[in-house]
This record gives structure tokens, C-alpha cells and sequence, in this order.
């Protein structure tokens, strides 16, 4: 199966996320994932929903990793893995207000992870893309910023003309010849945890009182771009969405939008009359 996921061009995350799947399984029945009957896969998967209740994320990855197995490593053809869809989640992301942000940052004291968070959020960054962030991915001419994004696609993002400086000012005083933006003294580059329990941190110390993470710098950037005017077509090229479906998610978390729509429509409604 590692052979398998590796020929089809996984990523090396996805593959242990996979491997983790079929694990999983032989671990619930004490026994080797190929000797499994199709029932004894079909009731893992009753046991995954209805007894652990597990999240919608959850069970897609270990739909994907076991059906790879099942499918393309081991060849059998089982319509049990048709019949599996896990319930959409229909929890709206939190959002910060650019002030929110600001309070936030104030808290982080070391001027590498306050770097790579005002990276991440001016520039709507997966944490995974920012952390990884070479010198050379700066293009200072143009103000684009070349991000390695998820499954292996590049793309170039706006760099604001404020976090271009900023960035200037930081590598003359912090810069490294590690090559990475913001280098551990491993030589490589920054953890994600490390600048996740940093953000935390952060957030606990100040007076925002929502439950946020790293990620919810890369949500409100996007919705403040919505709420701005910009057009969700280019939001979703900008940050990196495979589908338009995925960035629609921010047309119902702004109040901007909201209020903006109410105030067209009194515009354009008739004047009715009973």
C-alpha cells in the first residue's frame, strides 16, 4: 500500500493519514485489514458514525485511506464504499476583525512568530505554506509572494506593501543563511505546532474571547477581502481553493455583506402597496 500511495503521487502527510486509516481498522478488529469481510468493513464504519460519532473529517479520511487499500492495493471491487458519505459539517468559521488581529499579535513576543503570523494572515496562508516560506519566494518587485501550496500546486499571492517592509526590516536584523523566512536554529524551518501553541498563547493573554487558531488568520483574511468588495472567484485563485464551493463558505460569516445586501435591496424594491 506505501508502494502504491507513493507511485500515485500522495503527499508524504497524506500517506501516513491513509496508512493511520488501515491501522485503524485492524487495530478495532485484532486482525489483518486483509482478511476483513466486506460486513466486517461495513460495520466499521456503522461503528465510526454511530458509535464514536465521528467527525465528518474523520470519517473521509478513513473512508479515502481504506478504500485505496481495499481498491487499488489489494483489487476488490466492494460497493460498500459507494454507499459511505459522511454528513456534511455545517459549522460556519470563526472570524477576527482586523482590530481582533491586532490585539493578538501584540501578545506574541518573539518577532519570528510575529512575523510568520502577520505572513499568514496578510497574505491568507496555510500554516503548512507559511513555515516552509524561502527568501527567494519573495518577489519585491512585483509584491507577490510564491506559495507552495497544498497537493504540490504553486501559486503567487498580493504581498501588501506594510508586511513588505516589515519583512525588509526583519531579515536585515533576524535573517539567517538557512535560507527559510523564518528558520529554526536546527537549520531548518519553523514548526507549525510551535507557532500554533505561540498563537494560543497569545490568545488567552489578550482580550479576544473566541476560540481561534492559526488557521482562523487565513478565514478572516478571506472574508475580509469579501466584505471589501473583491470578487469570490479571485479569493478562491488567491488562497488556493480547489473549488469555488469551499470559498463560498465566506458569504455567510460577514456582516459587511449582510448589510450591504439589506441597504441594495430597500434601494431597488418596488413600493409595494396592499
Amino acid at each position: 500500500m506505501m508502494e502504491d500511495l507513493a507511485l500515485a503521487g500522495y503527499s508524504p502527510k497524506t500517506q501516513k493519514s491513509y496508512i493511520d486509516a488501515v491501522r485503524g481498522l485492524a487495530k478495532h478488529y485484532m486482525r489483518p485489514p486483509d482478511k476483513l469481510s466486506e460486513d466486517e468493513v461495513r460495520q466499521f464504519f456503522l461503528h465510526l458514525i454511530n458509535k464514536r460519532k465521528a467527525a465528518k473529517s474523520t470519517v473521509t479520511i478513513y473512508l479515502c485511506g481504506i478504500k485505496f487499500f481495499y481498491e487499488t492495493t489489494l483489487k476488490r471491487d466492494w460497493k460498500i464504499f459507494d454507499l459511505v458519505r459522511p454528513l456534511r459539517s455545517k459549522r460556519l468559521p470563526v472570524v477576527l476583525t482586523t482590530d481582533e488581529v491586532l490585539i493578538i499579535l501584540k501578545e506574541i513576543k518573539s518577532p519570528l512568530y510575529r512575523m510568520a503570523l502577520i505572513i499568514i494572515y496578510a497574505c491568507g496562508l496555510r500554516i503548512s505554506e507559511a513555515v516552509c516560506l524561502k527568501t527567494t519566494d519573495i518577489d519585491g518587485k512585483r509584491c507577490l509572494l510564491k506559495v507552495h501550496g497544498k497537493g504540490s500546486k504553486d501559486r503567487y499571492v498580493p504581498l501588501p506593501d506594510c508586511p513588505l517592509d516589515l519583512l525588509r526590516s526583519y531579515y536585515q536584523e533576524h535573517g539567517t543563511g538557512t535560507g527559510y523566512l523564518f528558520p529554526h536554529k536546527d537549520g531548518g524551518h519553523i514548526y507549525k505546532d510551535t507557532l500554533q501553541v505561540a498563537f494560543k498563547k497569545a490568545i488567552r493573554q489578550s482580550s479576544v474571547n473566541k476560540i481561534a487558531s492559526v488557521h482562523t488568520l487565513r478565514h478572516s483574511y478571506a472574508t475580509l477581502l469579501l466584505e471589501n468588495g473583491e470578487d469570490i472567484r479571485v479569493i478562491k485563485d488567491i488562497i488556493g481553493h480547489s473549488s469555488i464551493v469551499t470559498t463560498d463558505v465566506y458569504t455567510h460569516v460577514t456582516g459587511k455583506l449582510t448589510t450591504r445586501l439589506h441597504v441594495n435591496l430597500n434601494k431597488i424594491m418596488p413600493k409595494f402597496q396592499l
